[in-house]
């Protein structure tokens, strides 16, 4: 197979397709289509934590054609996001994901003041999340969770990185350094098997327990889990260039190439009981990225890491090569592209469509062609 080819046919696609589903859909922000159609979150929840992910989508396009679309779009999903940037009661660590895809998006793109100023003030509150006593970035509000912190916060950890890279100020490097050295001790496990909640007391930092969470039970793998851990590690080497970071990335990766079924789909879960089939797409494409991105760095130190980097490559190739070919919709009447995501194990509903599977499939495209705006 052509790899270069292949993607390329594959970027032709989403281009075709994201062309016709943007238009559709030019004042909403989704989250997943229901039998083809995208609904429009902005009405129901503008704060939830996948509203960044429309934006990003939509910046990723207008870097790729220019399409003055694409930029009109991700400009109104960002001034939408106002409303939550201004409710001190529905910030949260998720931070990253709504203000990276969109405001800083939109700095790095073009420079616009007003992006630079809402992803300043989203990393601000994100810094203000930081437990000094147990060096970890709280996950969600309420007194109950104070001392909660979760592994989906590593991918918004790029937030507090790029505040440090404008603005200067050591603090928010920092604390997000300290959050990342806090996962590696408590969440990834020997195996490269990682937890997915962890609890801490929120007085005295003292490590309480560790929480079964999105997947099938305490001490199993969530595979979404896994992929954030990746992936999110990654990040954290490239912002740092603490190759403690990249070790940690390849770890949690051998155990997620190691798991990959012979089908190439991906479960909800890597321990789930044999005759639960319940896939979760969403994760494919979050690890793609990821391995993709442990292939570049480890071509950047040398021959021998270079060699090594053709591990994580194929692994990247035959995840993608598989979802495209089996789990993609390239109906240009039907909103989805990235099909059979699940968001957790426990809930009751399994195998839809999900907004942000669909961003970091067009990410892990981009990548391999070359077309990538960097976000993170």
């Amino acid at each position: 197979m052509d790899e270069l080819r292949w993607a390329e046919e594959v970027a032709e696609k989403i281009t075709t397709k994201m062309r016709a589903v943007a238009e559709r859909n030019r004042h909403k922000i989704p989250f997943k289509a229901v039998n083809g159609v995208y609904g429009d979150l902005a009405e129901r929840n503008i704060c939830w934590w996948t509203n960044g992910f429309w934006g990003g989508i939509m910046w990723q396009m207008y870097n790729a054609t220019k399409d003055d679309l694409y930029r009109e779009i991700a400009l109104e999903v960002e001034k939408k996001l106002d409303k939550n940037l201004m409710d001190a009661r529905k910030l949260d660590h998720d931070n990253g994901f709504k203000w990276l895809p969109t405001a800083v998006a939109n700095y790095k793109l073009t420079g616009d003041d007003d992006g630079f100023n809402r992803g300043l003030l989203a990393a601000c509150n994100l810094a203000g999340r930081f437990n000094p006593a147990g060096n970890f970035i709280r996950a969600w509000n309420g007194e109950k969770s104070a001392g909660t912190a979760i592994i989906d916060c590593m991918m918004n950890l790029p937030l507090l990185y790029w505040a440090y890279e404008v603005n200067g100020d050591p603090k928010f490097l920092q604390m997000a350094t300290a959050h990342a050295n806090t996962v590696k001790q408590y969440f990834v496990r020997e195996d490269g098997s990682v937890n997915h909640i962890v609890r801490f007391d929120a007085v005295t930092g003292e490590h309480l327990e560790d929480v079964g969470g999105q997947g099938y039970a305490k001490g199993s793998s969530w595979t979404r889990g896994q992929s954030w851990a990746l992936y999110g590690f990654v990040m954290s080497y490239i912002h740092t260039g603490d190759l403690s970071y990249l070790n940690t990335a390849k770890k949690v990766a051998n155990y997620f190439i190691a798991n990959i079924p012979e089908n190439n789909l991906i479960p909800v879960d890597f321990k789930q009981p044999e005759d639960i089939t319940w896939e979760d797409s969403s994760a494919t494409v979050v690890a793609a990225c990821g391995m993709l991105e442990i292939e570049r760095q480890l071509k950047k130190l040398g021959e021998l890491e270079q060699n090594e980097s053709k591990v994580y490559h194929r692994a990247a190739m035959r995840l993608l090569t598989t979802l495209e070919r089996e789990r993609c919709n390239w109906d240009t009447n039907m909103d989805q592209i990235v099909e059979k995501c699940t968001t957790e194990y426990h809930g009751n509903d399994w195998e839809h469509t999900l907004v942000y599977a669909d961003y970091y499939f067009i990410e892990a495209i981009w990548k391999l062609t070359g077309r990538e705006l960097y976000i993170w």
